[in-house]
């Protein structure tokens, strides 16, 4: 069913990002909460054993055909490369061990068979958009205008965005300039990237290489699984509801990433405790609109015209967190304090 006609620019809302408000509510009338916060240093051995297993993968297809390489990549290198982008954004929150290096670290670790260096980037990016939720200048999750006049409402376009997702998000972190581009973990990130991409060409070859790097671009672009970032925040079950849940089968091989609500209200919780928090507040969850399928909204996406770069909300208002506090976003240090 649409949702709104078709447009050509961003919904402005006046009212705060929504998470916040839900967060010191829950806190209120389920105190017990309290006791999901916590860390899951079994997520390493997740990471572990998925870096491990997409480089046995590369192994596997260095001598096939070309076509045999894409498929592997599509059917299967996809949904580990995805989940390791999930371990990815597990350590951006420091929910394996109370050390930040140690998250740090583990993040650089899973980015290995993404080859792009983007782990400790991406940290210092995601922690922005939580806190400044729908603030064009601050939140990279946000399409630029250019980006949304761009691809328009056209399937062409609108494909075309998918496949080349990670360069559009790369490019959107131009106009974040209150982040600091470049320090030692990034460095160091960049390094360990290149010293393992080499050593996969080196001594896999190229098909092995290329099977790591088609994987990763299919498991954040045109793929079911892409879909995700349409689910998170695009206006597309109500033009006033900014986030959305995904509650399908595909999180038991993406580590639940798709309870996005419950994330954003309470990102101190590892991906493991999530259901558990959606059970515990289920007036608060069961009561917004979610989605059951990332296949049906890829390809609603895709051929709705009502759906576009432009169904987001953005604000002005920037929330009361200090832009030298780029650790903890408002909720979190709501739940912790609480």
């Amino acid at each position: 069913m649409d949702i709104m006609a078709v447009t050509s620019a961003f919904r402005f809302s006046n009212a705060p990002e929504p998470h916040r408000t839900r967060t010191r509510e829950i806190m209120v009338k389920h105190p017990q909460v309290k006791t999901l916060i916590s860390k899951n240093p079994m997520t390493f051995v997740a990471i572990l054993g998925l870096v491990g297993g997409m480089i046995a993968g590369a192994w596997l297809v260095r001598d096939a055909s070309w076509w045999i390489v894409v498929l592997a990549a599509y059917f299967g290198g996809a949904f580990a490369n995805h989940a390791l982008f999930v371990m990815i954004h597990e350590c951006t929150h420091h929910l394996l061990f109370k050390n930040k290096s140690l998250n740090q670290a583990s993040a650089i670790l899973a980015n290995l068979p993404h080859m792009l260096p983007s782990a400790i980037s991406f940290a210092r990016y995601h922690i922005k958009h939580h806190a400044f939720q729908g603030v064009h200048e601050l939140d990279a999750d946000l399409p630029d205008y250019w980006e949304a006049r761009l691809i328009n409402h056209s399937v062409f376009g609108k494909a075309l965005w998918l496949l080349f997702f990670p360069i559009f998000q790369a490019i959107r972190t131009v106009r974040l300039r209150e982040i600091k581009p470049v320090d030692g973990w990034i460095v160091a990130n960049w390094i360990a990237q290149i010293v393992f991409d080499v050593a996969i060409w080196m001594l896999l070859g190229p098909k092995a290489f290329f099977f790591l790097l088609f994987s990763f671009f299919f498991s954040v672009g045109l793929h079911p699984l892409g879909a995700r970032w349409i689910q998170e925040h695009y206006l597309t079950l109500d033009e006033k509801q900014e986030t959305y849940s995904y509650y399908g089968p595909l999180n038991v091989v993406a580590f639940n990433v798709g309870y996005h609500n419950e994330h954003h209200d309470f990102p101190s919780i590892p991906w493991n405790r999530l259901p558990d928090l959606k059970k515990e507040a289920p007036e608060y969850y069961d009561t917004l609109k979610y989605h059951t399928s990332w296949t049906r909204l890829f390809f609603r996406f895709l051929f709705d015209r009502n759906i576009s770069l432009y169904s987001r909300i953005v604000r002005q208002e920037r929330g009361k967190v200090a832009l030298n506090d780029e650790s903890k976003p408002d909720t979190e240090l709501a739940a912790t304090k609480a």
